[in-house]
């Protein structure tokens, strides 16, 4: 059986405002639209993994460390948390 395609709001719509994802990236994906001035305070090595925090729209709320952080920061803001792969 084969799933229909969702737009990005019907998708959303499906968890709710409260369901944001997890999903590693790598520090290239991140760095390639960063103005240069803002990573003078910063290194990161362009293959180093991190996880990005999305809502089920999409839109990338943060960037952090590792996924711990990531997962606390959702669950801080009262947010729930599910892992992509």
């Amino acid at each position: 059986m084969m799933t229909p395609d969702m737009t990005n709001e019907a998708f959303a719509a499906l968890g709710g405002p409260d369901l944001v994802y997890v999903r590693a990236v790598k520090a290239q994906e991140i760095l390639g639209g960063a103005a240069p001035q803002a990573l003078d305070s910063f290194h990161l090595e362009p293959d180093q993994t991190l996880y990005a925090l999305h809502r089920a729209d999409g839109a990338r709320l943060a960037v952090l460390a590792d996924r711990d952080s990531a997962y606390a920061a959702a669950l801080a803001h009262e947010l729930v948390p599910v892992s992509v792969h």
